[in-house]
């Protein structure tokens, strides 16, 4: 998978320096890039044998000391973040301090008020900026998108993502000790899903329970209920604690429309960590005459959207534009989350409008 920009120039010239030598980015961020012909210059991660040992596997030519060495190198135009948020905010300054763009993996922040300083830390700087959606450029959803686009469903009425899988958050305990980590760590993705191929709900309705076979701080169940203008309506219903066996596991989506419906499988999450193909099934009275369709996708959420987003900050840089998935889009997808947040805390429904002073 070689990829280029909407200018036809290889994306590939833009030098990536990435901060971060998590699992997230051994097991995506470079296999994604290394596949699509990104060129990664440097890394940096406080756990200096793991840096080495990715820098080796993945030829990465500068194994750096700090963050600042790292961001201060010249040949570095793009840091990519892959730290807990605890330390993004001083990554996110130094590439500021050295005009460099920014591409930050999500959460930009553990709530609101910290990722609207976050994004106001970069107003007005020259530097493009990109929060790792991800999700939006899954072979699955981003099909879905196109049938939307196209108006091939009609007006979708009603939307949802169900997930119900055994999720090891153990392997991230930085995660499991935060309150709200499922909204913040998992099931952002899912509002920021809703909100690319939706909009942004008016209200929020969430729930999060535990599960007897945990014994975390929190909870690592959700059931959201996201109420827009009309009769749309959309609901989240995420389980992490399914340990019936895989074979039991499903992730799946469903959008339907005046005029059609797509449904299909994120399969990413099925067999987790290998994953598989996502898969999609549509059928819309406009294109096929009622017959369904069943497209074979190509790729995967992990790790082949990962080099989408990552590409779509080196078009935003090269046609000096804001990308699309920039921190200010980011910030829109954190108010879904600190809605859904307050509703638990609240047990209510909650408007967005709340948050930044409204009446409900």
């Amino acid at each position: 998978m070689r990829l280029e920009s909407e200018t036809g120039r290889p994306a590939k010239r833009l030098k990536i320096g990435i901060i971060g030598a998590g699992e997230i980015v051994s097991a995506c961020h470079l296999p994604a890039y290394r596949d699509a012909g990104f060129e990664v210059t440097a890394i940096h991660d406080k756990d200096r044998d793991r840096m080495a040992t990715l820098a080796e596997q993945f030829g990465i030519p500068h194994v750096c000391a700090s963050m600042e060495a790292l961001i201060a190198l010249d040949e570095v135009a793009i840091v990519d973040i892959a730290v807990p948020t605890s330390a993004m905010e001083m990554a996110v300054n130094l590439a500021c301090k050295y005009r460099k763009h920014v591409l930050c993996q999500k959460p930009i922040g553990l709530d609101y008020q910290q990722a609207k300083r976050l994004v106001a830390s970069t107003a007005g700087e020259p530097i493009k900026t990109a929060v790792n959606h991800q999700m939006r450029y899954s072979p699955g959803i981003n099909t879905v998108s196109e049938l939307i686009r196209d108006g091939a469903l009609g007006v979708i009425e009603y939307a949802d993502i169900r997930v119900n899988v055994w999720t090891p958050w153990d392997n991230w305990p930085y995660w499991n000790q935060t309150s709200y980590f499922e909204l913040l760590a998992h099931s952002i993705h899912y509002l920021d899903s809703m909100r690319y191929l939706l909009g942004s709900p008016q209200v929020i309705y969430c729930d999060q329970a535990f599960s007897h076979s945990r014994s975390y701080r929190y909870p690592t169940r959700t059931y959201m209920h996201l109420i827009y203008e009309g009769n749309l309506r959309a609901k989240i219903d995420v389980n992490h604690d399914n340990h019936y066996g895989k074979e039991d596991w499903f992730a799946e989506f469903r959008f339907e429309g005046t005029e059609g419906v797509a449904k299909g499988t994120n399969g990413a999450l099925y067999n987790y960590p290998e994953g598989r193909e996502d898969t999609i099934h549509y059928r819309t009275d406009r294109q096929s005459a009622g017959e369904w369709s069943t497209p074979i996708l190509t790729g995967r959420w992990f790790p082949d959207a990962f080099a989408k987003t990552m590409l779509e900050l080196m078009g935003a840089i090269k046609e000096d534009r804001p990308a699309s998935i920039s921190f200010d889009e980011g910030l829109e997808t954190m108010k879904l989350v600190e809605a859904a947040k307050r509703s638990c805390e609240l047990n209510r429904p909650v408007w967005l409008a709340e948050l930044e002073g409204g009446e409900a």
